[in-house]
């Protein structure tokens, strides 16, 4: 429909790129189904937007895919035919499947970095935000035609291992390591809250040195064991959270590297020598020292950053680097961009930084084992309480199938939650109110997604290839525009690196189907095989939405 807009407003001999950009769908249906804004135009016609929209409608020549053009407050509205509009929209969705909505605006090949948990420490709930945007920016940039490489990349070495080993030495040397998220980050808190004392801290120094150099057999082995046990912890996380990594890099893979490149930046007067240290001074573009060695030869992840954005473009031969990290470490990326900037890397200008902001809850911060953090798997088993509770209210399940069930909407209830805001917001998160099955929520998209195929299994639902359309009343016509948006939610998805318009076009497209449902019977009705075509056009769509989102669909709440 874009198209025949735009061929129908060749007459004004505007660019069809900039005609393609400027149509929108209006927030309303009442304001017509495609929408000309003319307040751009303004400065090329010299005239006021509300007469130029007056202008070209009164020119416009409509053609049977249209019933009529309205210029309204400097906009020109579209309205189609209602009954070709539904016939093409359907048979566009029936056509292409779980591919709908899918186009072909980038052939690169992508990085997206995200998830990032560092080995010996907590995978807490602010973790599964960062792993749901990147999966999610990852299913999209897929759908949209391009090659993308999952990367997650992990702190193995550095202080903060260095204490965890100094706090397994000192008191749990007789215990059996684990495989068990919870199990380091018990240690790991003990050792954040004793690594005050100056001697303890001197004594971490120590082992840190040790660490980088590889001079201690002992504890070389200690660290290969516990960090082996502690990536083999986050599977069965990744795995209910659908997502996966085509490569993993760690901070030990790329520490020689870091060093090297630290001592060229200095060599060609990049960075410099302060107290022992080798720092970039970035303060005359805004971006204050970035230290990349310690004064003791150790070196940071800034430098090992610098190290990991090489080894991405040279072995991986990508066009783009996406790194999707807290909005805390903005800072360390705008030094990372300009530092690649000034070292002259010619990739400096393909890396993109997505920022995500923190995870809060009703009642502030959660007090738990793990300190200011919430452990994923603490907080699943209560959402999963939660979705059992639900279940229950509604239906009577033998144990496994429901327990699977509370699990598929509890992990739901979160992702979604975590996907339909700005991922530069901090999000306050309700697990009461996120779990619940009505509402912009998680589980209630399922629950629609659920209620088409039960209509659709009620029929005995096959496609046929032929059913008339008689009329298309205000219930279908409000569904049908919502499934014929999805194309260009992805698009600006895809454009501008963001979820949260496809969460919330779930949301929209739930409740057109919602209202479809309880005002336009289907199966008995005159209209039967019609509108069993929208049903799965509906459910088609929702499932498209939801894998785009990598929330996996249930057929029955």
């Amino acid at each position: 429909m874009k198209g025949q807009i735009i061929k129908l407003l060749e007459f004004t001999k505007l660019d069809k790129k900039e005609l393609d950009a400027l149509i929108e769908i209006p927030p309303s249906h009442e304001l017509g189904d495609y929408a000309l804004p003319c307040f751009s135009l303004a400065r090329k016609y010299k005239k006021n937007p509300r007469e130029i929209a007056i202008e070209i409608a009164s020119k416009i020549k409509l053609n049977k895919d249209f019933e009529k053009v309205e210029a309204t407050n400097g906009y020109v509205n579209f309205f189609v035919n209602k009954i070709k509009f539904a016939e093409e929209t359907i048979g566009i969705i029936s056509k292409k499947g779980d591919k709908y909505g899918s186009g072909d605006y980038g052939k690169e090949k992508v990085m997206i970095e995200f998830s990032q948990p560092n080995t010996h420490k907590a995978f807490h709930i602010g973790h599964v935000r960062g792993t749901s945007l990147g999966e999610s920016l990852a299913r999209i940039f897929e759908f949209c035609g391009n090659k993308v490489i999952r990367a997650n990349y992990s702190g193995d070495t550095g202080m903060h291992v260095a204490a965890w080993l100094w706090a397994y030495n000192k008191f749990h040397k007789k215990e059996k390591p684990k495989e068990d998220e919870s199990w380091f980050a018990n240690i790991y808190v003990e050792a954040a809250q004793k690594i005050q004392d100056e001697k303890n801290k001197k004594e971490i120094e120590q082992i840190n040195k040790k660490l980088e150099l590889k001079s201690d057999n002992k504890l070389y082995r200690i660290w290969k064991e516990t960090r082996h046990l502690s990536i083999g912890s986050w599977e069965r996380i990744y795995h209910e959270l659908n997502t996966r990594f085509d490569v993993h890099f760690f901070e030990s893979e790329v520490e020689k590297r870091a060093k090297q490149i630290a001592k060229e930046l200095l060599r060609k007067k990049i960075a410099n020598k302060s107290d022992g240290a080798i720092i970039v001074n970035l303060e005359k573009y805004g971006l204050d020292i970035w230290v990349l060695v310690r004064k003791d030869g150790t070196v940071l992840y800034s430098a090992k950053d610098l190290a990991l954005a090489e080894k991405k473009f040279k072995e991986y031969k990508i066009q783009k680097s996406i790194y999707v990290v807290g909005s805390e470490q903005q800072l360390h990326f705008f030094q990372l961009f300009k530092t690649l900037e000034l070292m002259k890397f010619k990739n400096a200008g393909k890396c993109i930084y997505v920022p995500i902001s923190l995870v809060r809850f009703p009642w502030g911060k959660i007090s738990s084992r793990t300190g200011e953090n919430v452990l994923y798997s603490d907080f699943k088993k209560e959402l999963v309480v939660y979705a059992l509770k639900e279940i229950e209210k509604r239906y009577k399940l033998e144990s496994t199938e429901l327990s699977d069930r509370a699990l598929a909407i509890a992990i739901a209830s979160l992702k979604y939650s975590m996907l339909k805001q700005d991922p530069n917001k901090v999000i306050i998160f309700d697990p009461k109110e996120e779990i619940k099955f009505e509402g912009n929520t998680g589980p209630y998209l399922l629950y629609s997604y659920a209620r088409a195929q039960s209509i659709l299994e009620k029929a005995n639902y096959k496609i046929l290839k032929k059913f008339e359309i008689k009329d298309v009343n205000i219930y279908e016509k409000k569904l049908l525009s919502e499934l014929a948006r999805f194309p260009e939610i992805v698009k600006d998805s895809y454009d501008g690196l963001t979820t949260n318009l496809i969460a919330n076009y779930s949301y929209e497209l739930a409740k057109a189907f919602s209202e479809f449902y309880h005002n336009c019977p289907v199966i008995g009705s005159k209209e039967e095989q019609y509108r069993l075509r929208l049903v799965d056009c509906f459910s088609q769509t929702i499932k498209n939405s939801l894998d785009l989102l990598g929330i996996v669909v249930i057929r029955e709440m």
